[in-house]
């Protein structure tokens, strides 16, 4: 005889259950709290979770790993599978790399798994704060928030570059022989803050366990902390959405968190999850065995740093060489000092951007519609200097592969790649804000006089006239709904007085809001609506 269990009673225990925890935790109120939270629908608010679901995937993937990685620097001789490098020596870390590689059942995978989730983890951050800055979703009450995703932008690069760091293999070695000597052209500190790092003089005994220590335990805590932030903030602050109709600064068209927005966040995560695993089964990535273990004497042709931190490398091989001076009994190496003066000249402005903004506009309105770019002319101009800047430091780190591909002289692509990082910003300022006026100008067209319908009829009066098809009027709302600001207006103190902050301030704004497409105008409308 067969028995079942009640399903009136496995409710009941699963009801009590529930009824246990929420005496105790409150935890209904917060569900139901959360659940009713909205968010709207739009593909480009979902890179922000491309982020959160592979930096999911690093951390189950760097588990894995944990269990069979030595971290230490200790002089072993290879004994694995892996018969090219049988009997070389090598440190620990470098032996259980390539232990994990080709002895561990499925290391291999959740190697190339870790790196690319890594890898995608990085992108998605970058490209999310791209879409944040061109539509402007950034300001009021969302300064702090673009504050802690820049840190969580710079975390995750350090995050990558200590995990890179560790196999001690030929390339990871010279990628912190370079770090190493950046430290050290810092003047008066630079020794003593490479000894600390390192341990002793370049490569040390310990620095694998202390990149480990930052890598799995110190860089991942910081993250998590910095992540809980930033999405507490986003449920404080409310999502912003694209302009629309019903959408307004106070309220939010889209779907609730539980069950239409979970079920679909779950999905998504199990999407992405498969093309991790996807790309990491086809796609070979980091094959340290190639490079072999550490040594300080060869240097590997035709190596790249992960691209996140090729800007660095970049910007390094662009600089002249030779260039420094001595002053005060200390050598003063320009080389390194102008390179790491030009990246934070890049980093800084975009850590700070939304108080820029605001001291340049005065604008101190809370904003949960974003902008179309178009309708921002000069910041989105501003952003696309920014990235054009940005890419020519990235080139710059394979300016010798640009040049054997191509065969020509390294020389000439260097000096090439000195003129883009100088005038490249300027003419993509310029010709990025061209094409938002025009596109500005075409918008106003469309929404006074409609589509082109290719048609041409005959007036009675012997005119050819084209037939234009005139706009829904959902269509036309999109198009023409957005706020227009104008520059600051210099105002004297109670003294009469102008000081020169408020006159730069003024300045400043009146060449951020030039060359301005005035909206179209309720009247205007009408008069299209009617001539319809």
């Amino acid at each position: 005889m067969t028995t079942t269990s009640s399903p009136v009673r496995e409710t009941g225990l699963i009801a009590k259950t529930a009824d246990y925890l929420d005496q105790r935790t409150s935890m209904s109120g917060l569900v139901k709290e959360l659940g009713r939270k909205i968010f709207p629908d739009h593909w480009s608010f979902m890179l922000g979770e491309v982020a959160l679901y592979s930096f999911v995937a690093v951390l189950l993937s760097g588990t894995f790993l944990t269990f069979f990685f030595d971290p230490t620097m200790t002089h072993t001789t290879y004994e694995g599978s892996y018969i090219p490098l049988k009997g070389v020596g090598m440190s620990a870390a470098m032996a259980s790399t390539l232990d994990i590689s080709f002895d561990v059942r499925g290391g291999l995978l959740m190697r190339q798994v870790h790196h690319w989730a890594a890898l995608l983890f990085v992108a998605s951050i970058g490209v999310h704060m791209l879409r944040v800055f061109f539509t402007g979703a950034f300001r009021k009450p969302r300064e702090l928030n673009w504050v802690i995703g820049f840190v969580l932008f710079i975390l995750a690069m350090a995050e990558g570059f200590t995990g890179y760091s560790l196999p001690d293999d030929l390339l990871s070695g010279n990628g912190l022989r370079i770090i190493d000597g950046m430290v050290k052209g810092i003047p008066l500190i630079g020794t003593w803050i490479s000894f600390l790092l390192f341990g002793g003089e370049f490569p040390g005994l310990d620095i694998v366990g202390r990149l480990y220590s930052l890598h799995i335990m110190i860089l991942p805590a910081i993250l998590i902390l910095f992540l809980a932030l930033h999405l507490l903030l986003m449920i404080i602050n409310k999502h912003t959405q694209w302009p629309g109709p019903g959408r307004t600064n106070e309220n939010v068209v889209g779907n609730p968190v539980l069950p239409v927005f979970g079920g679909k966040a779950i999905g998504f995560f199990f999407m992405v999850f498969g093309f991790i695993f996807l790309i990491a089964s086809l796609f070979q990535i980091n094959p340290v065995w190639n490079y072999g273990p550490y040594d300080p004497s060869p240097v590997s042709a035709g190596t790249q740093p992960d691209w996140y931190i090729g800007f660095a490398d970049g910007m390094l091989r662009l600089i002249p060489p030779g260039w420094e001076t001595y002053w005060f009994g200390f050598t003063w190496s320009w080389a390194i000092l102008v390179p790491i003066a030009l990246i934070m000249l890049l980093l800084i402005p975009v850590a700070v951007w939304p108080f820029i903004e605001n001291w340049i506009t005065g604008d101190k309105r809370e904003h949960h519609l974003v902008d179309r770019p178009r309708n921002a002319p000069t910041r989105t101009a501003i952003g696309a200097a920014g990235t054009m800047y940005y890419g020519v430091m990235w080139a710059a780190a394979s300016s010798d592969l640009i040049a054997t591909h191509f065969h020509v002289a390294l020389e000439h692509v260097i000096h090439v790649l000195q003129f883009l990082l100088i005038v490249s910003p300027f003419v993509a300022f310029f010709v990025t804000k061209r094409i938002c006026l025009g596109l500005q100008k075409k918008d106003r067209s469309i929404a006074l006089h409609g589509i082109e319908s290719g048609r041409v009829v005959r007036l009675p009066h012997g005119e050819f006239v084209e037939v234009h098809v005139p706009l829904a009027d959902e269509e036309r709302w999109s198009i023409t709904s957005y706020n227009d600001y104008g520059p600051l207006v210099v105002r004297p103190d109670a003294n009469g007085k102008i000081s020169t902050v408020q006159r730069v301030r003024a300045a400043v704004s009146r060449w951020f809001f030039e060359d301005r497409i005035e909206p179209i105008t309720k009247t205007e409308l009408e008069r299209a609506k009617h001539h319809d």
